[in-house]
């Protein structure tokens, strides 16, 4: 283990500046920013040209252990994370069995603590009879609410059921917001298409909205924070505009909805880019960058969801949604930096500070004196391809195969330990579970 590193004149990105200096690390956490910084380390890191920027929070992924280890793992999961700059992340509750008991977090947690390479926490899953587990539970960073079926059996959609959840208890809720009914007029309207790009259709973009505003309505009902997970249409990111920033609820979004759109992706991957809710038109795509770079959608996460090339590949209609994007995610967002789309204040906004403000991370998403040292070494003149071929993810493929970038992570440092350095993993590391502040108060 190494007690002390010593970041030499290097490119710091944190907050709002960008500036070239030294960080000091010891025993994980950082404890000195500055200039010219004596050479007292056990290990200096010198690297000329490259940037160092607090690691990522990806609050949404769906690593699937326990129940579908062949798609993911924790230890998988979290080497792909890894790779991809990401130092901690937040996992959903559908698995087999579903993550909706104070046991079954306690269980993932363990796993984790023997699996994972970074850090971690999870979610426990809303059903219709468990608000004691909901509330009782410790240390998670929300109740995880499907308003619309998806991969799993979790699901409430009921008005009068959620209200139930939403009037009982001050933890965050964060949800899946489409509204059920909608979906399954569709699905039988569409019963017998053999086309993906019926799958916008079939989820269109009207039940997004309703259920969006559903959930925001008992938000402010009950005073209950909530968090909207991948917002997905124009018209849910302007209404989200119009209710001001009291700071009650915020949401993500995913790069696959700005850099993707339909009809084009589903005729180029076919039923690999069905994902819930979908991949939608252009127009949506757009509208959700704007919102991400004026600050009404709050953080990018990349609801990483693996399932293996052969389930994927099968026919539209028994092809599973879902797709892969932990270890791509920072890689595609440092080449629109490249691009001049964004800035690296940006990025880092959007995937470290941003999840740490919104779910409470206590020591995380800043290169700052006492917080934890998460950290990457980035290049951003480096380039490659992304190709299914070199994808890190037990599921082998990535929705931007051929995808040119550049600007790569070099290096990830989880507490103070280099976890991954070009291309190479050191698993004897393990990651720590997150703290999350107190449950937040009725507002």
């Amino acid at each position: 283990m190494i007690e002390s590193i010593l970041f030499k004149e290097i490119e710091i990105v944190s907050g709002s500046s960008v500036k070239t200096g030294d960080v000091l690390v010891k025993n994980g956490k950082i404890v000195e920013v500055g200039w010219d910084l004596p050479d007292h380390a056990e290990h200096i890191v010198s690297d000329s040209g490259l940037v160092l920027m607090p690691g990522v929070i990806d609050p949404h992924v769906h690593f699937r252990d326990p129940g579908a280890e062949h798609k993911e793992d924790l230890e998988s999961g979290s080497k792909a994370a890894a790779s991809g700059g990401v130092t901690s992340f937040f996992d959903m509750p559908n698995n087999t069995p579903a993550t909706t008991s104070q046991a079954a977090v306690a269980h993932k947690k363990k796993l984790a603590s023997e699996k994972s390479i970074v850090n971690y926490n999870f979610y426990i899953g809303a059903t219709l009879n468990n608000l004691e587990d909901l509330n009782q539970c410790q240390n998670v960073p929300g109740i995880k609410i499907f308003m619309g079926s998806s991969t799993g059996s979790l699901l409430v959609d009921r008005k009068e059921d959620l209200a139930h959840i939403f009037a009982n208890g001050s933890r965050l809720i964060a949800v899946h917001a489409e509204d059920e009914e909608m979906v399954q007029d569709n699905k039988r309207r569409f019963a017998d298409s053999t086309d993906p790009a019926d799958h916008m259709l079939i989820r269109e973009d009207g039940a997004a909205l309703k259920a969006t505003k559903l959930a925001v309505s008992l938000a402010k009902k009950y005073k209950r924070r909530l968090h909207i997970l991948h917002l997905t249409t124009i018209e849910e990111a302007l209404f989200l505009e119009h209710q001001g920033g009291s700071g009650l609820v915020t949401s993500e979004v995913s790069p696959q909805h700005f850099l993707l759109w339909g009809p084009d992706v589903y005729a180029r991957l076919g039923t690999l880019a069905q994902i819930n809710p979908p991949i939608r038109t252009k127009r949506h795509a757009d509208g959700l960058w704007r919102a991400l770079k004026s600050g009404v959608i709050n953080c990018i996460a990349t609801d990483h969801a693996p399932h293996t090339l052969e389930e994927k590949l099968q026919p539209f209609g028994k092809a599973p949604s879902g797709m892969p994007g932990v270890e791509t995610s920072l890689p595609l967002m440092l080449s629109l930096v490249n691009q001049n789309r964004c800035t690296m204040k940006d990025v880092v906004r959007w995937m470290c500070e941003g999840p740490a403000e919104i779910f409470g991370i206590r020591g995380k998403g800043k290169i700052e004196v006492g917080f934890d040292a998460d950290l990457v070494l980035v290049d951003m003149g480096a380039r490659t391809v992304l190709r299914n071929a070199s994808t890190v993810s037990r599921c082998g493929w990535t929705a931007f195969d051929g995808h040119k970038i550049q600007g790569i992570p070099i290096a990830t440092f989880v507490n103070g330990q280099m976890v991954y350095r070009e291309g190479d993993f050191f698993t004897e590391i393990k990651g720590k579970e997150i703290e999350i502040a107190a449950p937040w108060d009725k507002r």
